[in-house]
């Protein structure tokens, strides 16, 4: 029998590669409307995995009650089965009906038996490999950095048909940084989805570089890296950089306050400290650039 479901899973994961969807919702508490005024929204990378460090920035986020959770990938070490069940669930388990995550690199190569396994059960529908969602006026798109992302790919044709409402206020979140001054450094291969984004979102949200940071707008879009989720910190490049604050001594999760046109987002240590704050602006009625 458990080899049945796990063949059902590995058909259903293979297609929803062609297509995509909406996530669906499979836990409590329940999500905040879409057309709600204000939403308190968390995102983190990289904290799935054991130690002290990762439970205090897991309680952090539990304890704020958000509307939605953005999981910037990574559960480690490679995203077994097993390591849902040992690293994320008891985090994070208890937040799955209001969690938008994307996939990491860690969990990559073991997708069909851990990634779409979990999030099928949790949500009681398998979980497109890419996704768009709403909240408080703002569009929130998952991304796949693993998965093929070239001007061509399934990814970019759906990810251009996403975007054809007017307006720019969109978040999409992906695991690997376009940009980032950690150990990876940026992604340039990255391209296409941001250069598909430009004009029509605000705000890209990465881990996998394991420090926090907070980019200069390029092309219309700010990158911030949330990464410093308990895993042993990566060292910050200096020198020339797009990076306008970024800390390797902390960990600290992203706390975002989304209102209609607005967002307010701050990066907070375990204990609550404010380490950096931010505003974006964003306009439900801008027009789209040309393709």
């Amino acid at each position: 029998m458990r080899a049945a479901a796990a063949a059902v899973v590995v058909a259903l994961a293979g297609a929803a590669a062609a297509s995509a969807g909406g996530a669906g919702s499979a836990d409590r508490p329940a999500p905040a409307p879409a057309q709600a005024e204000r939403a308190l929204v968390w995102a983190a990378g990289d904290v799935a995995t054991p130690g002290v460090r990762a439970d205090r920035i897991a309680a952090l986020v539990r304890r704020a009650r958000p509307d939605r959770f953005i999981y910037l990938g990574d559960v480690y070490e490679t995203g077994t089965a097993a390591d849902f069940r040992r690293s994320y669930h008891p985090r994070f388990g208890r937040l799955a009906r209001v969690t938008d995550p994307t996939i990491g690199n860690h969990e990559w190569d073991n997708r069909f038996k851990g990634y779409y396994r979990y999030w099928a059960g949790r949500k009681g529908h398998l979980l497109p490999p890419w996704f768009k969602t709403e909240i408080a006026g703002w569009e929130l798109i998952s991304l796949n950095s693993q998965a093929p992302h070239g001007i061509e790919s399934p990814q970019v044709h759906w990810l251009r048909s996403a975007l054809e409402r007017p307006g720019d206020c969109r978040i999409a979140f992906w695991h690997r940084p376009r940009y980032s001054e950690g150990a990876y450094g940026g992604a340039p291969d990255l391209n296409p989805l941001w250069n598909t984004l430009s004009g029509h979102a605000r705000i890209v949200l990465s881990g996998h570089d394991h420090n926090l940071q907070r980019h200069e707008r390029q092309r219309g879009l700010v990158q911030y890296v949330v990464g410093a989720g308990g895993r042993p910190r990566y060292k910050l490049h200096g020198g020339p950089s797009t990076m306008v604050w970024g800390t390797d001594k902390r960990e600290a999760a992203l706390r975002m306050v989304l209102k209609p046109g607005r967002a307010l987002l701050e990066f907070r240590a375990p204990s609550g400290r404010l380490l950096d704050r931010s505003f974006e602006r964003c306009d439900p009625s801008a027009p789209a650039p040309p393709q």
